[in-house]
């Protein structure tokens, strides 16, 4: 990862559940976000089994990544489905890509 900020968007195995984060470690929020998955399922992606990357975007600035998050949380989900699309059109699990 090039730049300090990545917002990024992570789904569970049947891709029936989308969860928005903003992180400036995104290998270290994937292994937590799997890690909360398979054993406490104390947050919402937890709870839904969300810790496939099918999305993400870097920013300079912790500022510009939290505005685009909120921004991105606001879309409807055929909204967020075309932006993934236009990225990773097979939505492919991108995991092992940020590792």
């Amino acid at each position: 990862m090039l730049n300090k900020y990545v917002v990024y968007i992570i789904t569970n195995k049947n891709k029936t559940t989308l969860y928005i984060g903003v992180t400036n470690d995104l290998q270290k929020r994937l292994s937590q976000h799997y890690f909360d998955s398979e054993h406490a399922k104390k947050s919402f992606a937890g709870k839904y089994n969300c810790y496939y990357l099918v999305y993400y975007e870097n920013f300079e600035s912790v500022k510009e990544a939290i505005q685009r998050e909120k921004e991105l949380k606001k879309w409807r989900r055929e909204k967020k489905e075309n932006l993934i699309n236009s990225f990773n059109p097979e939505w492919h699990f991108l995991n092992n890509e940020v590792f």
